[in-house]
């Protein structure tokens, strides 16, 4: 959605409507008119018309009048004062349009009879970025039923821009062209799969521009350019990146596309940001010296209490209710910013206790000669915060006892900005599920306890992370445990021949890994694991690195030197990979 008006910046937030660049308007506009004086152009979620305004002006070049430009110019948005913008300022630029005032998801495809619109040339536009949170009721339950139609299922997690990606193509000619600024996560996320396999099926060729820097005021989410067209399903994709929405005009995909191998049904697209050189070396790699992460142990997660900030406490709480430690269980607070190092240890956690972090589970026995008053007092303040309320204590059989997760070896990252990162549980304490456990395997060896955690900050598993993870808005890369189980990290032989090397100077390395000094560590670890371990050139490890890191900086939005611009004119490089 793109506005430019006096709607405030928190109004906008709430529908997910930023400003759209307008090199970027004005790009998409070009690809979705292309040389055709007659084409209809749709705009789903229009806001002020940044995107039907360059759509007009193109048409008007090409010789469109005003009069034909009403019946070719077609915007839909929810928001009335967006739409009465949007005809001032179409008409004041010397073009008309049609414009409907309505939830796009209410409009019946051309197919039914109650169609209000016609089948268009053109669909373009920047659909509203509302988390599934926001994205509730009514309004999701519409938009999931109209993306059914079309033969999509999305989930319940989805956000809305998907839904309406997928119901606004129900509006195109079969051989109609598809132009749209999208969240980044199309590319990642697990509820985006629906969505990328339907665009496989539904156009001949794809293409993507992918940007290195934000490019939307005011919103941390990166967006790529989803360019699609014609019919009957297609094999490969066009992937351009660029620095940012200037160099846009140095860039052409209009010819013939490369066609490669298509991936599985559950790869996500984030394989494709790779160069294939890379891609082959970390396949090679990960096939000859890398096991799963379930080889030993399984990601399971922590203890799902149904309020945290009830059930956790810290020390003063603790003394204040008088509640005895019989009922409590020790853990790790929520969060794994309290987790810098690769261990977690007893000092680790008597600091936080002393800090007054929620270093306790409230998990009281039920036998009633332990039963205390202090304690039946808190919970008695559960019950005024309505805690028994929560779905998650409703199904228990006591509410106010969470069922408890055995302690595992390691708690693994469930969400991370550098890298996802397994931590020794050398204290031994409990967890909830604000992070992910791990317990080792019976015939693991000795060595693997100290040894994993450390060695796992090897480039190879780094990357892993960010083809296997998902990407979220602000930079953030959330494992399941189904991902993490699939985590590629050391074989027990690489492993054991690493850890000779490395293990003298753990003390060393967990000092600089606890101190922010994490590029140093992964470059030690990196010629033991990479080098000496698996037997790759410093070459070969230079680039597992790279890749690594371009990947993680493209996530974060924050280019990395070596990473791809576009300087001048030069035009920027294509990377071709199947859908």
């Amino acid at each position: 959605m793109a506005l430019r008006s006096t709607d405030t910046p928190a109004l906008r937030k709430a529908r997910g409507a930023f400003f759209t660049p307008k090199p970027i308007a004005d790009y998409l506009a070009d690809w979705a008119v292309e040389d055709d004086p007659s084409a209809t152009i749709l705009d789903p979620t229009c806001g002020e018309s940044v995107f039907l305004e360059s759509a007009g002006a193109r048409l008007r070049d090409l010789g469109a009048t005003p009069a034909e430009l009403r019946q070719q110019i077609l915007g839909v948005d929810l928001h009335q004062h967006s739409i009465r913008q949007s005809k001032r300022l179409l008409r004041s630029s010397g073009l008309d349009g049609t414009f409907i005032a309505e939830d796009f998801f209410a409009l019946s495809t051309p197919d039914k009879l109650d169609a209000r619109l016609p089948q268009v040339d053109a669909v373009i536009g920047n659909p509203p970025f509302v988390r599934y949170q926001e994205h509730a009721g009514l309004g999701r339950k519409r938009a999931q039923r109209a993306a059914m139609e079309q033969g999509v299922r999305i989930s319940g997690l989805a956000s809305s821009w998907a839904a309406l990606l997928v119901h606004a193509c129900g509006f195109l000619k079969p051989e109609g062209r598809l132009a749209m600024v999208l969240p980044v996560e199309l590319l990642s996320v697990g509820y985006a799969e629906p969505v990328r396999q339907w665009l496989k099926r539904r156009f001949k060729a794809v293409h993507l521009v992918m940007f290195e820097r934000l490019q939307f005021e005011g919103a941390q989410e990166r967006v790529v350019l989803v360019l699609a067209r014609g019919s009957g399903g297609c094999r490969g994709f066009s992937l351009v990146p660029v620095a940012d929405a200037d160099d846009l005009p140095n860039i052409r995909m209009f010819g013939p596309m490369h066609l490669t191998v298509a991936p599985s049904n559950e790869q996500k697209w984030t394989d494709f940001l790779l160069p294939v050189e890379q891609r082959q070396l970390f396949d090679r790699v990960v096939q000859t010296s890398f096991v799963p992460l379930s080889q030993y142990g399984t990601p399971r997660l922590g203890t799902v209490t149904g309020a945290n900030n009830f059930f956790c406490l810290d020390e003063s709480t603790r003394h204040s209710y008088a509640i005895p430690e019989q009922h409590l269980t020790r853990i790790c607070p929520p969060g794994t910013k309290h987790l810098p190092g690769s261990q977690f240890t007893q000092e680790d956690w008597n600091g936080l206790r002393e800090r007054e972090e929620a270093t306790w589970l409230l998990h009281p026995r039920v036998e009633s000669p332990t039963w205390t008053k202090e304690l039946a007092a808190y919970l008695e303040v559960g019950k005024r915060k309505g805690v028994p309320a929560a779905y998650k204590c409703q199904v228990r059989k006591l509410w106010f006892r969470p069922p408890l997760v055995p302690v595992p070896d390691f708690f693994f990252t469930y969400m991370a900005h550098w890298a996802p990162r397994l931590i020794e549980n050398a204290a031994g304490v409990a967890f909830v599920n604000s992070m992910h456990g791990v317990t080792l395997q019976d015939q693991a060896a000795d060595h693997v306890r100290p040894a994993l955690p450390l060695l796992a900050l090897n480039s190879a598993t780094m990357l892993g992370g960010e083809l296997f993870g998902r990407a979220y808005g602000g930079g953030i890369l959330k494992m399941e445990p189904r991902e993490a189980a699939s985590l590629p990290v050391p074989s027990e032989e690489v492993l054991a021949k690493a850890w000779k090397l490395i293990s003298g100077d753990k003390t060393e390395l967990d000092a600089a890994l606890r101190a922010g000094h994490w590029p140093e560590v992964v470059k030690r670890v990196d010629e033991a694991v990479l080098g000496r371990g698996a037997g790759l050139s410093v070459e070969s490890v230079a680039r597992l690195a790279h890749a690594a890191a371009s990947l993680r900086a493209g996530r974060m939005g924050s280019p990395t030197p070596g990473q791809l611009a576009v300087e001048g004119s030069r035009p920027a490089v294509s990377v071709h990979g199947s859908l």
